[in-house]
Formats: C-alpha cells, structure tokens, sequence
C-alpha cells in the first residue's frame, strides 16, 4: 500500500501540492493525469526519493522494490540486450557474486549462488529480455547492436524495456507511450494488464489509460483526487461535477455541435458501415467528454487554403525506398480533397517512407508523383522540431511567414495554441517538447495547407491539446494522411485506412479492432518467461494455433475457448453492473457536497438537516468504497479468466 499523508510540496516557489491525502492499494493500476506543470513528474521523483516535500510523508511498504522509466540514456557500447538485462539489478549482483566466488575457488558460494540464479530464472533472462525488446518493435538483429547506434526515441525505448525487466512491487511509468508505434503501444498494454504488482503511470493517451487504468489519479488545484475506473470512467465524473456547476455550459454545447456536424459530414460519406456506426458511438461518448474539458487553454482551427486542386495528388506505378533497397512496391494512391487518411502497419513497414513519398522528398525511387497545381502541404513529423529555431519566438516564426500580418492577428492566432503575452515573444530555446511541438503546429497552422501529412502528431502533447487538436482535424476541410499510435485521435479525425505491409500499400476493410485482431494473429505476445524444460522432454508448443494441429485437437480448443468466454460473460456483466452503481455513487455525494457547501446549513436552526446529510454522505462513502472493493475483486476474476482466453 502507497499512502501520501497531509504532503505539501513545491518546485520553483510553486506550490504543486498543498496538504494533499492520497492511497493507492497493492496491485492497482493508477493513471495520473493533469496539466503539464501540474506536478506529476515531480510527484514520481519524490517516490524515488529524488525530491524532498515541505511537509507530509510518502509511505510504502518495507522492502518494497521500485522500478521506474528513466527519461534520458547515454550512448554506451553496451548492446541492447546487456543494457536490458542491466535493469534486473539482482541478477547483475549474483553474476558479479558468482565471477568472485568462482575466482576465489570458493566451491561452497558457487553452488549457493546457482542456487539463487535458478531460483531467479536466469537462464532464461537473456530470452526474455529479448522478448520485451521484440514487443517493443526492435528487430532481433538490434539486441547485438549497441546503445550509442540507436537514435532518442528508440533509446526511450530501451529505458522501457530495461524498467519492465526490473522485478517490481511498485512500477512507474512517465509517458511510456510516447515514441512507441501503435503496434508496440497494444503489445504494452497487454503486458501492463499483467503486471502484478502496483503501476503508477502517467499518460496522455486517452485508449490506452482506458486499456490499463483501474484508478485515475487527477492533479486539480493543488490537491489530487482519486477516481474508480479507466479515464473515461473519470471523464465522466468530472463532467458530472463540471456540469453541475454550469460553468461553460455555451461552449461545451458549442462543441457538440461542432463534433456532431463532423459525425454527419462522415456519415455521408462513409462507404463502411461499421466505421460509421463506430463514429456515432464516438460522438456518444465525446458528449460525455466535453465538459471535462471546457477550461481547456487550447481552440485553434486549420484555415484551409483558398484555392483547391483536385486531385490534390497521386502516384502511380511507384516503388519508394532509400538508396538501392526498395521497400515498398506498386503505389497507386490519389488524394483528392476531404479524404481523411489513417495509415496502419507494423514497425519498419514503410509508413514513414510512404509520407516522404507524398512529400516528394527523395523516397519515391520510381513511378509517377503528380501534384496539383494549388497543392499546400502541411507536414509534421517529430524531426520538424529541429528545424525550428531556438533563438526565435512563436511570434517571430510566424511573423517571417508574413511579414504584413499585423501583431494582433498574429498574437490572437497564437492564443489559440497557449502562447501568451511574454511567452508569445520568447525565444523557444527553452520550451519543452510538448511547447515547441504546439510551435510547429501553429506554423502549420498559419501557412493554411489543403493536405496535412501528419506523423505521430501527438507525441509531448498533454490531454487538452490532444483534444484541441482533435476538433481541428474534425474540421479541416482539406485532407489529411496521418500516422499516430494514439487511437482516440484516429478513430475521431479518419474516414478510411490504408495498410502498408509486405511491401505494399492497401485499402484496410476493417476498423481499428479488426487490426488488433489482426496483430494479435500476426504475432504472438512472447511477454511471458520461456518455461526450462527438464532434462529429455520436449518444449511445448508455443502457440495453440500450433503446425500440425489436427482438426479435432483445433474442435475441442475452441469449444474449451467459447466456454471460456461463456464463463467470462457474468462477470463482465457484473463489473458492468458495479460500474454503474459507482457513477450512481459518485453523482450523489457530488450532489451531497454541492449542498453541504451552503453555508446556512450551519446556522444553528439547520443543525437537523446538516446531520441528516452528513449521515447520508458517510453512507454514501462506506457504500462507494464497498461497491470499488467488490469492483475490484470481479475486476481481477475477468482479467484473470481473460489471461486464460489469451493463453
């Protein structure tokens, strides 16, 4: 159990938290979410005792083992696996244990510490790192290569895996899905729902905190509140509170609006009924998110560019590569104007090739690019960050795009992306990722394209841009390829997909489950330890869907998996049920605390009435924490019986 009593703490002469409460209990799965600058960060490095607070204490159990993502790695010679490995800090000490004692020809240590290494499963270390390394998207060749041959992101990576391989009570995980490709972004989810101990995460991924989450942690004010359930759980009992207040009740309206003549302009279109069917569910759940997000800083649009070709562009008989090495093979795409492109693949597939093509960027070996005459691209791509330049303002790069726009416009437009005032006039030098990649965008922004090519847009970006930048594209009317891991963006902002694989670009039938589904078949999740074999009998098959599996075997397992399923089904419902009873709950001690907050409650005449409800309230309370015990219990019995399905 992590328990935070009466802390207090500040950065800067900043107060982050001020006399803040807070218990996380064994085995939750806790997102910590907020505005960048909240405190989350600083939040992780008082856990890792990194930080002092002002007042208050941090307990955890004795004995407890904590693991966390480093942010930053250097470039050593160590190779990819050893740097893994290196994260297993007891397996590292026995080994150097075991060179002395073998040195010393202390016979008695070594047999006691092979001992302990087969206890810790180190004959099978180096496969499993290797595992978190492939699910991770490196190639099995890179687990030779060393650290220093690797770039940032993929360095970012490392640091990951090294921290899953750490044996842990505690985990911690600050934006872990930031450089990760879609592919490794549902290989970590499923290995994060398996993780036994407590995680502590924070993200900005609003579908993979639903994936992960059974708690949500919230930084509001100084203070931080504990929710029950995944992030939309949470969104939906902040927009109770939100609502209830009436605060921003005109613009949250004006949003769904927004929202919902994006949903009719794609419903028009739309040539794949579950696509349109899954938007309409989208606009369902966006109108319980609106209000949690109505104080957001952000309101920006894409001006589209006033003249239009059409097509905008297409390629025909195209090959696109780097140098001698072909990776992908007959391109026959077009864009014309409002498509709304999602580009899915496996890692190293070719989606980054295939923008540089569309760019007409020097990846296109062969083939014929053909451009429309007022084509206006807008690009963004993680790299474009370093194009900026440092020494300027967000002011001044869009100012040198148009020298003749006066310093309002400019100021007003820069408003939209946070920058304000003194911020809009410094030099970005010292911006943040997150900061200078809202830079790029406005510069995109500004230069009014037709067609955005996108590349993983919201990596650094917090919650409320994302959202912010998701109604941009929901009303752009140009068109738009883009690539991203964050799937609430896809499913918000594209009509269609397009799959590149196998040296191929296609038109993808199915939706964003279908291509789980489809990477789930691809390849196995190989998270789990290799179990050793005794000595004379074989390995077991890695996969039911195992070469030489005999129609009948392949009968009985599929009768054992739907009854499986069949088993799950109650709970499922049952965890449904409590879901409810929770937001039930939780709307009326809101209402309870709405109406203990009249400060004539107090008087001395309403001593009755302020009783009555301070019981209801303590009922309320025991019944909330009895229903997320119960939750929590049917919780864990589904992923159980789910791990059994996987398996």
């Amino acid at each position: 159990m992590l328990t935070i009593t009466d802390l207090s703490l500040q950065r800067g002469g900043v107060w982050l938290l001020e006399s803040v409460n807070l218990t996380v209990q064994p085995g939750q799965r806790v997102a910590i979410v907020g505005a960048n600058g909240a405190g989350k960060s600083s939040l992780f490095q008082l856990f890792l005792g990194q930080l002092a607070s002002e007042q208050g204490t941090v307990s955890l159990p004795g004995g407890c083992r904590i693991a966390h993502m480093a942010q930053e790695v250097e470039a050593t010679e160590r190779s990819a696996r050893d740097f893994v490995l290196d994260g297993d800090l007891d397996l590292r000490r026995l080994e150097r244990e075991l060179a002395r004692a073998e040195s010393d020809g202390d016979d008695h240590a070594v047999a006691r510490i092979h001992g302990e290494l087969d206890v810790h499963e180190a004959w099978s270390a180096a496969r499993r790192a290797e595992a978190l390394l492939r699910g991770l998207g490196f190639a099995d060749p890179d687990a030779d290569r060393p650290v220093s041959a690797f770039s940032g992101g993929w360095r970012i990576r490392l640091n990951l895996a090294q921290a899953l391989m750490r044996p842990s009570d505690l985990l911690l995980l600050d934006e872990p899905t930031n450089h990760l490709d879609l592919d490794a972004c549902l290989w970590l989810e499923n290995w994060l729902r398996r993780y036994r101990g407590t995680l502590l995460f924070i993200s900005h991924d609003r579908d993979f905190m639903d994936r992960v989450a059974t708690h949500v942690v919230h930084f509001d004010r100084q203070k931080l509140e504990l929710y029950t359930g995944n992030y939309s759980a949470f969104e939906g009992q902040r927009s109770e509170r939100l609502a209830q207040q009436q605060a921003g009740f005109e613009r949250q309206q004006a949003q769904i609006a927004e929202i919902q003549r994006f949903i009719d302009r794609f419903k028009a279109k739309a040539t794949k009924a579950r696509q349109a069917q899954s938007r309409v569910k989208a606009l369902e759940r966006m109108e319980r998110i609106a209000p949690a997000h109505i104080d957001s800083p952000f309101n920006f649009e894409f001006p589209v560019a006033e003249k239009v070709s059409n097509p905008l562009l297409s390629i025909r008989n195209g090959q696109a590569g780097h140098g001698d090495t072909t990776i992908l093979k007959g391109i026959n795409i077009t864009l014309l104007p409002g498509s709304r492109i999602g580009l899915l693949g496996p890692n190293g597939a070719g989606k980054s090739t295939l923008m540089d093509a569309l760019r007409g960027e020097g990846t296109l070996l062969s083939g014929d690019r053909t451009s429309g005459e007022n084509l206006a691209i807008g690009y963004f791509a993680q790299h474009q960050l370093e194009s900026l330049d440092l020494d300027a303002s967000p002011f001044l790069h869009l100012q040198r795009l148009s020298p003749r726009a006066s310093e309002q416009s400019i100021r007003n437009f820069l408003g939209g992306f946070d920058f304000h005032g003194d911020e809009a006039l410094s030099a970005i030098r010292s911006f943040s990722g997150g900061e200078k990649a809202r830079v790029a965008l406005a510069v995109i922004a500004w230069q009014k394209p037709n067609l955005l090519l996108l590349d993983e847009p919201t990596n650094h970006l917090d919650l409320e841009m994302r959202q912010a930048l998701t109604m941009a594209l929901q009303n752009f009317d140009g068109a738009i390829v883009v690539v991203s891991h964050d799937r609430h963006l896809l499913r918000n902002t594209v009509d269609e997909f397009w799959l590149v694989n196998d040296g191929r670009v296609t038109e993808y039938q199915g939706d964003l489950e279908d291509y789980e589904r489809w990477l789930a078949d691809r390849r196995k999740d190989e998270t789990e330890a290799p179990k050793r074999v005794p000595d004379g009998q074989q390995a077991p098959q890695e996969s039911t869907e195992a070469v030489g599996e005999s129609a009948e075997d392949r009968k009985i397992r599929k009768r054992a998996e739907a009854a499986l399923r069949q088993k799950i089904s109650p709970y499922r419902k049952k965890q449904a049920a409590l879901e409810k009873d929770m937001d039930q709950l939780q709307q009326t001690l809101s209402a309870l605390e709405e109406q203990l907050s009249d400060t004539s409650l107090y008087d001395d005449n309403n001593k009755v009435r302020l009783k009555e409800l301070l019981g209801e309230q303590a009922a309320a309370t025991a019944r909330l924490e009895e229903v997320e015990a119960q939750w929590l219990d049917v919780s864990e019995e589904v992923e159980s019986l789910e791990e059994g399905l996987a398996g």
